[in-house]
């Protein structure tokens, strides 16, 4: 629902972009997210009785929320639609029409039998910006294959990066393929849309979750290319930095930030009152540190353990160490830092009066880029958007509500 707040002083960058959201779970509707969040017009289009899937998964919001789908989708309009009925293809390709982009995560094959596939889009829309997501290459043999983050983490060799040495593969606790391929594709409109303005072309974007799994290995694969076999896991250990990580202190885990020499020399005189540590040869730098690690964490760590967490906090940050508090998720979501950064908003419901909702995490010109709606009830904006868009008739929706083609919110008393 829309959001009654001052914002209107805000330039947002995509502010007369239109973007038809087609996809559903998480990359792509992450990738909408934050083409909306720079002021683009979002428009959702859901399923008329299941809506996108994330809309049974999590904890309720309401009648047709989740906390999962809600993470996704702020910022847009729901308009509900049947794309297996002619007539709901029809309505997307007259407000394809006038849109910028499109994003889909249709299988392979399925948006070319829709007839939304881009020859067929670009063919009545040269402009477009298009947005295909899959779960591998489009033009290899494993084309056809479900794309899922969790197997995902397991063939790009994720979860063998994870967690310690002495555990089975870990998975990472939020769906971070998803995370990053969404985000990827996001760049990548707004690198088509820039290009568009000088040269008038659209693009045909396509994204792969196996190809952004990879990427996300980062330094870890480099490491296994250049080994030739995997780089030992460190679980909350850094490889090559000594002490750098989570440690236990006598009433709770703390991160400790040990990045150079001069600041190791300070860790010992200065918080562990232990001079002795640092004048040993074994532990004099990094490479000898890192080298030695097996001699040295359990004295560090026993050490650690002796000191209450706020005792070592002060100690550390008086010795421009960096450091900070181990805290549990909604600790931190409910910290005076997150409430001070404005970074969690109690918004307007319609069913439960109000619910909780992630901000944007950008600021331009000092502000935070604004909630301008709440993530949208199922269908919601179906009777004002194809009435404003496309200048539908009440009886002309009833008509399609009738069959099944849509559905229509309730109209205001």
């Amino acid at each position: 629902m829309p959001v009654n707040e001052s914002h209107q002083d805000m330039d947002l960058p995509l502010e007369g972009v239109r973007v038809l959201d087609l996809s559903r779970v998480f990359a792509g509707p992450l990738c909408g997210q934050v083409l909306a969040d720079f002021g683009a017009e979002v428009i959702k289009v859901e399923h008329p009785q299941r809506g996108d899937d994330t809309r049974d998964w999590g904890i309720r919001i309401g009648e047709t929320e989740t906390t999962y789908y809600n993470s996704m989708n702020r910022n847009k309009r729901s308009v509900t639609l049947d794309l297996q009925s002619p007539e709901g293809v029809r309505i997307v390709r007259e407000m394809l029409l006038q849109s910028d982009v499109v994003i889909h995560n249709f299988k392979s094959g399925g948006a070319e039998k829709l007839g939304l596939g881009y020859e067929q889009l670009k063919a009545i829309k040269p402009d477009i910006v298009y947005v295909a997501i899959a779960g591998y290459d489009s033009s290899g043999p494993e084309a056809k294959r479900p794309g899922y983050d969790l197997v995902i983490q397991g063939e790009s060799g994720l979860m063998a990066l994870n967690g310690e040495k002495e555990q089975p593969p870990l998975k990472f606790g939020v769906a971070v393929v998803d995370l990053m391929t969404g985000m990827a594709a996001a760049q990548a409109v707004l690198a088509a849309l820039f290009r568009r303005e000088r040269t008038g072309a659209g693009r045909f974007i396509e994204m792969a979750l196996y190809d952004c799994g990879v990427m996300i290995t980062g330094y870890y694969g480099l490491d296994a290319l250049k080994l030739g076999h995997d780089p030992e896991r460190y679980g909350n250990a850094h490889p090559s930095i000594v002490p750098y990580g989570m440690y236990d202190a006598a009433d709770g885990p703390l991160i400790i930030t040990v990045g150079t020499n001069a600041q190791f020399d300070k860790f010992c005189r200065l918080v562990l009152h232990r001079p002795d540590i640092v004048e040993d040869e074994r532990f004099a730098n990094n490479v000898s540190r890192a080298k030695n690690r097996l001699a040295l964490s359990p004295v560090l760590k026993e050490l650690i353990r002796s000191f209450p967490r706020d005792v070592l906090l002060e100690r550390l940050t008086q010795a421009g160490i960096p450091c900070g508090k181990v805290l549990g998720l909604h600790d931190a979501l409910t910290s005076e830092r997150t409430k001070r950064s404005g970074l969690v908003r109690d918004m307007p419901h319609p069913v439960v009066g109000t619910t909780p909702v992630f901000a944007p995490p950008i600021r331009m010109n000092g502000q935070r880029l604004p909630i301008r709606h709440t993530p949208p009830t199922l269908g919601e904006g179906t009777r004002d958007i194809l009435k404003g868009l496309l200048s539908m008739s009440d009886e002309e929706l009833a008509q399609l509500r009738d069959k099944g083609v849509l559905t229509l919110p309730k109209a205001a008393p």
